[in-house]
């Protein structure tokens, strides 16, 4: 018996918190028609999902998601906003034909997670393998400087190029079609 009685509800309202600022965050990412309102719902859709994180018992990964994802990409995007140009406001019928991809970009991706899904419960799938490490930042820390060091270093790239990505695009602008 737990020594508090609420102790669960706690729990579960807490992790209610964490998926509901998530799910808030990713709707406000994706209906919102100003770029800045967009990137704000990014920020709170990666500051639940590291709250999910936390709940998986992995603060480190928690910690790495607001550094990099909040701390990094989407100030990124904001300065980039900030040096581009403005453009003109997309004509009516542009309007539609987005909606329309969006549609059929949704049925894909829910097509592809129900087979997923499908795979994940009826596949027959091996015993994975042993740990690596106790999941500590000092295991994971030592793993990634010694063992991954060449994965550590591609991730490191690939931010690199998208962060000289995001500035050409602001100083440059984008072509006009």
């Amino acid at each position: 018996m737990n020594a508090f009685p609420f102790s669960d509800y706690i729990v579960v309202g807490i992790f209610g918190l964490a998926v509901g600022t998530t799910l808030a965050g990713a709707l406000i990412a994706t209906l919102s028609t100003r770029i800045i309102r967009g990137v704000c719902g990014l920020m709170i859709s990666c500051v639940g999902l590291a709250g999910l994180y936390y709940f998986l018992n992995s603060p480190f990964l928690a910690l790495m998601e607001i550094l990099i994802y909040v701390g990094a990409v989407c100030v990124t995007i904001v300065f980039g906003v900030m040096l581009s140009e403005p453009d003109e406001p997309p004509e009516i019928g542009k309007r539609h034909h987005a909606i329309l991809w969006g549609g059929g970009a949704m049925l894909v991706c829910a097509a592809v997670f129900a087979t997923a899904a499908h795979l994940g419960v009826r596949g027959n799938w091996p015993v994975s393998p042993v740990r690596v490490n106790d999941g500590s930042v000092k295991a994971i820390g030592t793993s990634l400087l010694t063992t991954y060091s060449m994965a550590f270093e591609l991730i490191s790239l690939v931010l690199l190029v998208a962060i000289v990505g995001a500035l050409v695009v602001a100083r440059f602008g984008r072509t006009k079609e």
